[in-house]
């Protein structure tokens, strides 16, 4: 209820007074955000969407079953490059067959899509959360909910709902432009009921020969080492510190940012003989935003799917001091 009662108050501050509806509307919002968040967690369904940022675009198929063993899902990508991700509870693993390549890694923690790392209440002051339109999206009935950033340092989002189950269907990211980024949508969806646990195993499970590739993030102390980030963009905190994150780069450690909705990481990489064949400075790949720089005699490498401005604030606020 406090993250109501502020998105109300910092809207109507600057004329002095609440307009009349504006208060229900907001506690409407966040109230449908929740759902959001808990279905997308809680639900079984199976369906097949369509992925695209920028000109790529990508078709996939997924299942997803929760059950009292806990979370089975399998992602097909169905265009280009073959490629099925298989993830029961932490564990996930990613088939990629044509070059026989089994890829295994262990989450540190659940994220559902769309990621949400804190309540409504510890975003809300940086985001206009409001009520749109209802509009009919793979045979559901859908209400939109969108995010509209405070600042150009986040950015905003749209995301439509079934409004039997709270399950999300279709999605859209917003840069400071307000230009579409990335989106999905789900063409065709089935929610709950009947789902063969055939669809969640993997036809190349029991297949040989693989060439095993394993991640093993683990918890790290950054801080302790000398790492830190100072002069954080308004609203993001730090939420984890690991390394083991990239098996062919063990000795990188990793600082994720959040502000809750929006994710940041930090790679932190000794300099290596091809350091000088790193791009410094600002890059983008679709909707991520990538920036470069030397500190000490090591490469910090800032990546998010925010603002350019934000990636640079952050790479330039990290700071190394000797132990």
């Amino acid at each position: 209820m406090r993250a109501l009662v502020l998105v109300a108050a910092l809207a109507a501050g600057s004329i002095g007074f609440v307009p009349p509806g504006f208060a229900q509307q907001s506690t409407d919002a966040a109230a449908w955000l929740r759902r959001i968040f808990s279905a997308t967690e809680k639900l079984s369904y199976t369906g097949t969407f369509v992925y695209q940022q920028g000109e790529h675009s990508e078709t996939s198929r997924i299942t997803r079953i929760v059950d009292s063993s806990g979370v089975h899902e399998r992602l097909e990508v169905l265009d280009g490059t073959p490629r099925e991700i298989i993830r029961f509870n932490e564990e996930v693993k990613c088939y990629i067959p044509s070059t026989m390549t089994l890829k295994i890694d262990r989450q540190t923690e659940t994220r559902p899509f769309p990621a949400m790392r804190a309540d409504v209440s510890d975003f809300a002051e940086h985001y206009e959360i409001r009520k749109a339109e209802t509009e009919r999206i793979a045979g559901y009935d859908c209400q939109a909910i969108v995010l509209e950033p405070k600042d150009r340092l986040r950015y905003g989002h749209k995301l439509w709902a079934d409004v039997t189950t709270g399950m999300l269907v279709k999605a859209k990211t917003f840069n400071e432009k307000n230009e579409v980024v990335e989106q999905f949508s789900f063409t065709e969806l089935q929610i709950g009921g009947k789902i063969d646990k055939k669809k969640v195993k993997s036809p190349f499970a029991n297949a040989r020969d693989w060439r095993i590739e394993r991640a093993s993030p683990v918890k790290a102390d950054l801080a302790g080492l000398g790492w830190t980030v100072r002069n954080l963009p308004p609203g993001y905190r730090k939420v984890n510190e690991l390394t083991g994150a990239l098996p062919a780069h063990p000795e990188v450690g990793q600082i994720v940012l959040s502000d809750g909705l929006a994710v940041v990481s930090v790679f932190i990489e000794p300099l290596g003989p091809k350091a000088g064949q790193a791009q410094i400075g600002p890059a983008r790949h679709g909707a991520l935003n990538i920036y470069t720089r030397r500190l000490e005699t090591h490469l910090v490498r800032v990546v998010g799917e925010v603002p350019a401005e934000s990636v640079r604030q952050i790479a330039v606020s990290v700071e190394y001091r000797r132990p």
